[in-house]
């Protein structure tokens, strides 16, 4: 309790008093309550402010999608149950251990650990910010450093082979329309036949915050597309559904398992739906396409997230090598 008091005080005159003046405070406070035993009143008034739903709620006003909240929502819960302190008086050291002490029972990778890292800064910034607390403890907590790992993409060879194993149109429809516009599998099962514009090769989808924009499809994928829903006896307005009656909306699992399936059957290892979405990211920027096209296409907020989603080839690094930097030594 004494540790606990002392925090108060101190929260409540760091907004009044310098690092030299706190530090010195800190120390007259530890010196004046020792041989002192400090216990709170049974009537005390308890903070039952409950400062997750408080966050949630900033967060969700902000656009977050009820997936992402409910993995804020996870992780600070376990973090609160774990430290077992009320929030205003967590401190930099519990939160490091909390972060050794879950990455040493989960055996974690650097990347998880950074992620709660990550949303634990964003939700005592927020307090920082609205008042709640005087200082984030997360501040002095720095990111993680992560190896950058070079993450898979589809050969052309690859996705023949599996437009040619599709015993399905709607399969090679879904491959196409994933291949071609790069969009979310989340997004893409949102669709209805009604937001397809054939003329143009274009729709419209709803990505991450419900915002909207205009994604682009091919002449193959149009034609297998076409072919899909001209088979279809159904009155359902989804875009892809199932195969059997009564032919229900098809969801990301759904999806996510008919692919894995074709991978398995071609001998294609993590066959997923993402995967398309990194392959045609790569493959644009490969063939030049600057790269604030492609983030407003990926609908990506942060253009540093669209450079993490576009690897590009060593073949081509060797080529510009030669061309920008091989050739320019013969004339020295």
């Amino acid at each position: 309790m004494k540790k606990e008091l002392i925090a108060d005080i101190e929260q409540q005159m760091q907004k009044l008093l310098d690092n030299s003046q706190l530090e010195q405070m800190h120390h007259i406070l530890m010196c004046c309550f020792q041989g002192y035993e400090i216990t709170a009143k049974e009537n005390a008034e308890v903070d039952k402010t409950d400062y997750t739903e408080l966050f949630l709620a900033a967060k969700k006003i902000e656009g977050r999608s009820e997936k992402s909240l409910a993995y804020y929502k996870s992780t600070i819960d376990k973090m609160l149950t774990s430290i077992d302190k009320p929030v205003k008086h967590i401190t930099t050291d519990d939160l490091r251990s909390y972060l050794a002490d879950y990455q040493k029972e989960h055996s974690s990778s650097k990347v998880t650990i950074d992620n709660i890292r990550r949303i634990l800064s964003s939700f005592f910034g927020w307090l920082e910010d609205e008042d709640y607390i005087v200082k984030s403890p997360v501040r002095r907590i720095h990111k993680v450093k992560t190896g950058k790992t070079v993450k898979e993409t589809y050969s052309d060879e690859a996705l023949e082979l599996m437009r040619d194993s599709c015993s399905e149109l709607r399969d090679l429809a879904i491959i196409d329309m994933l291949a071609s516009t790069g969009m979310r599998v989340g997004e893409m099962v949102l669709l209805n036949q009604e937001d397809i514009n054939f003329d143009e090769r274009e729709c419209i989808v709803f990505g991450k915050g419900d915002k909207e924009r205009i994604v682009y499809f091919d002449a193959r994928t149009k034609m297998h597309l076409k072919a899909y829903l001209d088979s279809r006896n159904d009155d359902n307005p989804a875009l892809f559904v199932s195969l059997t009656s009564p032919h229900n909306r098809m969801k990301i699992g759904g999806i996510e398992v008919r692919l894995r399936k074709i991978g398995n059957e071609l001998g294609i290892p993590k066959v997923h739906p993402h995967k398309f979405r990194r392959t045609l990211a790569t493959m644009a920027i490969d063939k030049g396409m600057p790269i604030e096209q492609l983030q407003q296409l990926l609908g990506h907020q942060r253009i540093d997230t669209t450079l993490q989603y576009a690897m590009v080839k060593q073949s081509n690094v060797k080529l510009a090598h030669r061309k920008y930097i091989g050739l320019s030594l013969i004339h020295i």
